[in-house]
């Protein structure tokens, strides 16, 4: 038997596992079993992923050593999985329509276990079941499997304009129609309202036939919903009207059960209308990427499904075409606009060796790109499938309405049986008035408005983040922010660029500026230091450090001095470059220079300060390299044995927007703090640039940690900004975790709870300002909700509301309003300063 027909799979649900902590101890347990083969923690939906040689080792043993690490391990009894199948259910828009669709896929012994998303309407199913038995099943139930012949499951969202002309919607037109028909007869031509017939011991007028088949027309979803609830005892809001429409039929409320199936089809309509625009911001970033691709294949340029690019091959993408794959540009240049990805709002200049991303758009010239990615790997792929399953995690707000749902529905449901029946049976009342009361309080038995206002508000913020550029892994994630008091920031990379570069050029001893970059590049071109590579950056970037016939000057007997500098000779005079140490060991009079850091006047700007003569210069560097000392800045000097040339100052420099980041911070009243691994001078200075409230130096890793861990001893809550990868135990020992520059790195949208996918730290503010808002919008939602369910519910016993009401107000109105008002969330500009 070969390796490949003995390897397996295993997807275990390990909830406790739930930051890349937990995640690096449960895999150090499993890998220390013989044959597996890889593993693949999941921290943020708390799985397990493992492939192992079934002649070795089995799934049994792969859970033990999960619990060994000190993690339970929820289901226990699931089975080997080959893999996964994505169905798209467009019709599960609610949570007890999802309800249904698990109740359903319980029955099914070979499915391991499932996820329903019903902001997204899609089902994920994990284990070896047969697809055509996950479908049956979920057809069982009574919701429609959109993609049910294709070979990959996958989201089919209908345009919102679609609902209305859909089977459904006609259906409900057309009860409509009779309905108002039947009510002109039946109160204003009654004497056009004809007897047709009798039969169990009722007279059918011609009224009372229009209103029937209204009912059972427009009622046909309901009644069909209805069946399925009560076969998968599932007690929903489909049992609630379908068993409210046969009760009123049973009982000759003609009127009451033809309004109450119109006005609850369309309701459900405009329900889906409302979800499907929700839905339809998650499509968008889907069709960010082409479909097709121009691949260069054999010397001609061949154009194929995205899917069939093969990593290594070169892409050909011209002016106004997006790029379909994530790669590296190999010929040609151009400016990208990267919004769609990173929320970068100006494009950006793209040269051979840099990277790019499918679904970003190539302005204006010509680029070849050699893919790094599969189409099912890319940036764009991993942020829609984050974005699309950003609400299965459920929110605190979330768990809390569907504890509460679970026992209001209930008692509704009692509360309208003791409605309908007591008073007529023990006090004499009248049964149809009593009965269409009871009927009433059953509508608004229906939780649906208050459970769709948080998920929904979920799939609006995140979807808005992610086409800023700032992808958001899960509701709680999203809630946790906007209640942050205090930010954490790394220095190195985030604050900063993490790219040295030449900030200070002082030229000595009569020379120019051009004359010393070109000796420094010289002396420094062939070292591998990371200043000296910033020193021929810059000397390029301003001049041409060649000869005049465009090569490098000749430098012979070239030495790195370690931990000091280099030596050179240049047209035979022996050159140095390096610390001021060096020089003082050739006997320049330097202690008291590079030994001071709190002295020394601020001098005139470095490109006017000159000097001529030895002593004159050395009076200049002690006012000049502690100053530069003290804004964290490293000092490089270049000379001979017997003359100072100049003085370059080297540093990492701080991101334009990082004090504008910080000053907004503060002013929403969050505490900012600075964690570094740097030394004390150089992190000074950077918090003094970028305005933090305070700054912590000299930390190793896991001093970064306990300095989280401190913060959030102090704070109700603290969000961590780092690049995501060396960051990675501080990040997720805060409350949110923030990886800047994730664009392209796997590693840094898998670890981070937040991932901003561009360089831009004012995405943190925003970030900041949607948590806001978006909270607001869905306290705002719950308790509008509830209130108005809470009129309905007390007036409809006492008469005071209607059917119609009731289905107007209490569900079509509420769950629109909800709907609309986290839409709202959508038009959060990153821009704006409120």
């Amino acid at each position: 038997m070969t390796t490949d027909e003995r390897e397996r799979t295993v997807r275990i649900s390990v909830p406790e596992m739930d930051c890349p902590s937990c995640a690096g101890k449960v895999t150090a347990s499993v890998e220390r079993l013989d044959g597996v083969r890889a593993t693949d923690p999941a921290p943020t939906t708390g799985t397990l992923r493992v492939d192992y040689d079934a002649d070795e080792t089995d799934a049994a043993a792969v859970r033990e050593r999960v619990e060994a690490a000190g993690y339970a391990v929820e289901d226990t009894g699931g089975t080997d999985a080959d893999g996964e199948l994505r169905l798209s259910v467009p019709e599960m828009d609610c949570p007890s329509c999802a309800g249904k669709v698990e109740n359903a896929l319980d029955a099914v012994a070979s499915v391991e276990s499932f996820e329903n998303s019903p902001a997204t309407g899609e089902v994920l199913v994990t284990g070896d079941a047969d697809r055509e038995e996950v479908v049956a099943a979920i057809e069982g139930a009574g919701y429609e499997v959109a993609n049910a012949e294709e070979d990959d499951g996958g989201p089919d969202v209908a345009a919102p304009s679609e609902v209305w002309t859909s089977p459904r919607a006609l259906k409900t037109w057309a009860g409509g129609a009779l309905m108002v028909v039947g009510l002109l007869l039946e109160f204003f031509l009654t004497s056009a309202d004809a007897l047709l017939f009798t039969a169990l011991g009722r007279e059918f007028h011609l009224s009372s036939v229009l209103l029937l088949l209204a009912a059972g027309i427009a009622g046909q979803a309901i009644l069909r919903n209805g069946y399925y609830s009560a076969k998968t005892l599932s007690l929903d809001i489909d049992l609630l009207m379908g068993t409210g429409v046969v009760a009123a039929v049973a009982v000759g409320l003609y009127f009451e059960a033809a309004t109450l199936a119109v006005l609850y089809s369309v309701a459900e309509l405009l329900e889906r209308f409302s979800m499907d625009r929700a839905r339809n911001s998650v499509r968008k970033l889907m069709e960010l990427s082409p479909d097709t691709a121009t691949v260069r294949r054999d010397g001609s340029e061949t154009t194929v499904p995205v899917e069939e690019v093969a990593v290594g091959e070169v892409v050909v993408v011209r002016p106004g075409e997006k790029i379909p794959v994530d790669g590296e540009v190999v010929e040609g240049a151009s400016a990208v606009n990267q919004a769609p990805i990173t929320g970068e709002s100006v494009p950006v200049d793209k040269s051979p060796g840099e990277e790019v991303y499918a679904g970003t758009v190539n302005e204006e010239g010509y680029l070849e790109v050699e893919a790094t990615a599969e189409a099912d790997e890319t940036t764009l792929s991993q942020v829609v499938e984050l974005v699309g399953d950003a609400q299965r995690d459920r929110t605190d707000r979330e768990q809390f309405i569907e504890r509460f749902a679970a026992y209001y529905t209930p008692i509704i449901v009692v509360g309208a049986l003791l409605t309908a029946f007591v008073p007529p049976l023990l006090f004499g009342g009248a049964f149809r008035e009593w009965f269409v009361r009871g009927l009433t309080l059953l509508v608004v038995a229906c939780p649906c408005a208050f459970v769709i206002s948080t998920p929904v508000s979920v799939v609006s913020g995140v979807t808005s983040a992610a086409r800023n550029g700032v992808l958001v892994k899960g509701g709680p994630h999203l809630e946790s922010m906007g209640a942050v008091e205090a930010v954490a920031f790394d220095k190195t990379g985030t604050l900063t660029a993490g790219e040295l570069a030449v900030t200070d050029v002082v030229a000595l001893n009569g020379n120019d500026e051009a004359d010393l970059l070109h000796c420094a590049h010289d002396l420094e071109r062939r070292s591998e230091h990371p200043l000296a590579e910033a020193i021929v950056e810059y000397a390029h970037d301003h001049g041409d450090p060649h000869d005049e016939a465009g090569r490098d000057r000749p430098i012979e007997n070239f030495e790195s001095l370690t931990g000091k500098g280099v030596r050179a000779d240049l047209g035979g005079v022996t050159h140095y470059a390096g610390k001021p140490a060096l020089f003082s060991e050739l006997g320049f009079d330097l202690e008291h220079v590079h030994l001071s850091t709190d002295g020394g006047a601020v001098v005139a700007e470095a490109a006017e300060s000159r000097c001529d003569d030895r002593e004159d210069c050395l009076d200049l560097l002690a006012d000049v390299v502690p100053r530069f000392q003290r804004e964290g800045k490293t000092v490089v000097l270049v000379g001979t044995e017997d003359e100072l040339e100049g003085v370059l100052a080297i540093a990492d420099e701080v991101r334009p927007a990082a004090a504008e980041t910080v000053a907004r911070l503060r002013e929403f009243g969050i505490e900012t703090v600075m964690l570094t691994g740097d030394n004390e001078g150089t992190a000074r200075a950077v918090a003094d640039e970028v305005g933090v409230d305070e700054f912590r130096a000299e930390l190793l890793p896991e001093q970064k940690v306990e300095a989280v861990e401190e913060l959030t001893d102090r704070y109700d809550s603290v969000a961590m900004v780092g690049d995501g990868v060396n960051d990675a135990p501080a990040m997720a020992a805060a409350t949110v975790g923030v990886a800047m520059g994730a664009a392209g790195t796997d590693t840094a949208i898998e670890t981070a709870d937040i991932a901003l996918l561009g360089d831009d730290l004012r995405k943190v503010p925003y970030l900041y300002r949607l948590s806001r808002k978006a909270n607001r919008v869905i306290r705002q939602n719950i308790w509008a909700s509830l209130a108005v369910k809470a009129v309905l519910a007390v007036g409809a016993p006492l008469g005071f509301v209607s059917v119609a009401v009731a289905i107007v107000v209490g569900d079509m109105g509420m769950s629109l309003g909800v709907t609309g008002n986290a839409m709202r969330l959508a038009r959060v500009d990153p821009d704006s300063e409120d």
